[in-house]
């Protein structure tokens, strides 16, 4: 059985249904992503488990324990939940030492002080803070104030701890340190982590299942990170996570040919069966499936190259439209970086096929 279970969850404020038969299950001992839009109802969904927001409909519970629901009339309090949480500001008092910062769940509770000493002693241990034991806030970086909301939340339960947006604040190094030690910290310990985050790269890096919701609240898919790259359910999916093109494709004398504005060039992959027949479908690929092939009959013109450091990204004008393409700085070194304003040919590889949606008159 599932150690966190959303069963049919329905939030509304008003008029505005945010959340309708919601559902969703976490294993225990694995890092569980939510990704979507701002405004989808993630921060909902989490505030329902913490017992903050009462949903309208549905039942949720952790471990064997139910936490809500409606048809019972169960509805446990927030601070009998036992849920450790790290918000997106870190919510670390500036007047606190890290001790005492890390001590005030268990203060609540009225536990006997050398009881508290001893689990700070140890939590902070696990963060790699415990240096920094009688430091203020103030005199810590941003990563470390995190590791004291972390070590915080694993004082509140090392079972479930849930992370809502806890890296925004962070340059992009320190957020990539900070995914890597939330990593560590989940292996040391064995904890149980929902993952709550717009940052679709974030959870691509950090997550055991990804969920994907869409702006409708809806969960449209469920994976690991190969599943959702490789083998996305719907076009909202293969659009949401990591960078896309679209080129459009139109059946022209019983073959589909790339329609470039311009011109029209056959194209040379097989079309699945299942698109429906006729009508007009777009390809979809992403940057680093394209590559340069001299031998192509698609050609396009180099417009922009930037050195990334571990790649290129290069814009190509391809007829009337504009497509990027990523190439590793080790395809770079064997085959060459293409120039600003060259022609080169294109190769795309494992491209999705998707009704063309209709534009906008």
């Amino acid at each position: 059985m599932a150690y966190v279970r959303f069963e049919n969850i329905s939030v509304s404020y008003g008029d505005n249904q945010v959340l309708k038969n919601f559902s969703l299950s976490l294993e225990k001992n694995e890092i569980m992503c939510l990704v979507g839009p701002s405004g989808c109802g993630k921060t909902t969904l989490v505030r329902c488990l913490l017992g903050l927001t009462r949903p309208d409909e549905g039942e949720i519970y952790v471990d064997d324990k139910c936490l809500f629901s409606s048809k019972r009339r169960i509805n446990v309090p927030a601070e009998r939940r036992g849920i450790g949480i790290v918000f997106q500001d870190y919510a670390v008092w500036p007047h606190l030492t890290v001790k005492d910062n890390v001590a005030y769940p268990m203060r609540k509770q009225r536990m006997k002080k050398n009881e508290i000493d001893r689990r700070v002693k140890d939590v902070l241990k696990q963060v790699s803070m415990s240096e920094y034991i009688n430091h203020l806030p103030g005199q810590l970086s941003g990563g470390q104030q995190q590791r004291v909301a972390i070590a915080r939340a694993l004082m509140s339960s090392d079972d479930l701890i849930v992370l809502d947006e806890p890296i925004t604040n962070l340059d992009a190094k320190l957020r990539d340190q900070m995914l890597n030690e939330i990593r560590d910290i989940q292996r040391n310990i064995g904890t149980t982590i929902f993952y709550i985050t717009h940052d679709q790269k974030a959870a691509l890096h950090l997550g055991d299942q990804l969920a994907i919701m869409n702006g409708r609240g809806e969960l449209v898919q469920i994976g690991s990170d190969e599943d959702i790259i490789l083998r996305p359910k719907s076009r909202f999916i293969f659009e949401f996570i990591g960078v896309t093109n679209f080129i459009p494709l139109k059946l022209v004398n019983s073959e589909y040919k790339l329609d470039l504005g311009r011109e029209m060039i056959p194209w040379p992959e097989q079309v699945p069966d299942t698109m429906a027949h006729g009508k007009p479908i777009e390809m979809g690929t992403r940057p680093n499936d394209i590559t340069f092939d001299d031998a192509s009959p698609i050609k396009a013109k180099v417009k922009r190259a930037v050195f990334l450091g571990s790649e290129y990204d290069y814009f190509i004008e391809l007829g009337n439209m504009e497509i990027r393409l990523q190439q590793s700085t080790l395809d770079a070194a064997l085959v060459g970086v293409a120039k600003e304003g060259s022609e080169v040919g294109l190769r795309f590889l494992n491209p999705h096929y998707y009704e063309a949606k209709r534009r906008e008159a």
